[in-house]
């Protein structure tokens, strides 16, 4: 159809088997996609915000401070002991001013940048794919995380609040839980 506009469906990534496996071929493949997975799924934050970060916004930091992308509103995120390791393992040989996650490109002045949404989207995406991973999208991690948190926690209200959502619905259906509320509640009925 011309002119038709796909939507992707992005999902969570709801099987921890799944999330392994992407981590441990990133981790072979990529060191710094590896690290952009990690910093997602752990915190909960956007692509957008994670790819502009700077060595000085985590390095001896107990929060990521930023003013988020997409919100404009300040938001801290917890960095909490394994995720300090791996940031630490990864940033031992960068600079304050170095992005954490640097292009192989610079600008048209010479100055280095950080990586592009798209860019770690390709990346990322075509390793999810080879793996089975499907419904992939930048904001499976987003999800994931909020997933794995609801599951750990079962507190709806507080992952509204780490998300910024207007509401609970909206965070469950974020995180795909209404649609498995809708799936379990039909699985048995018949007429």
């Amino acid at each position: 159809m011309k002119g038709a506009v796909i939507i992707e469906l992005v999902q969570p990534i709801k099987e921890m088997e799944k999330i392994i496996e992407l981590k441990r071929e990133l981790l072979k493949r990529n060191y710094k996609y590896y690290m952009v997975c990690v910093m997602a799924l752990n915190t909960g934050m956007r692509i957008g915000d994670i790819i502009t970060l700077k060595v000085a916004d985590v390095k001896n930091k107990t929060h990521i401070v930023i003013r988020e992308e997409k919100t404009n509103k300040t938001k801290l995120f917890p960095i909490n002991a394994q995720l300090r390791d791996e940031i630490n393992q990864y940033i031992a040989r960068m600079e304050n001013e170095d992005y954490l996650f640097e292009s192989r490109q610079k600008n048209n002045i010479g100055v280095k940048v950080n990586i592009t949404r798209v860019q770690a989207y390709r990346y990322i995406k075509s390793v999810a794919e080879e793996i089975g991973i499907e419904h992939f999208g930048m904001h499976s991690f987003r999800k994931s995380f909020g997933y794995f948190y609801y599951q750990q926690t079962k507190d709806v209200a507080k992952l509204m609040q780490i998300f910024n959502h207007s509401s609970q619905e909206v965070t469950k259906r974020y995180i795909g839980l209404s649609q498995d509320e809708i799936d379990e509640s039909l699985q048995n009925f018949f007429l």
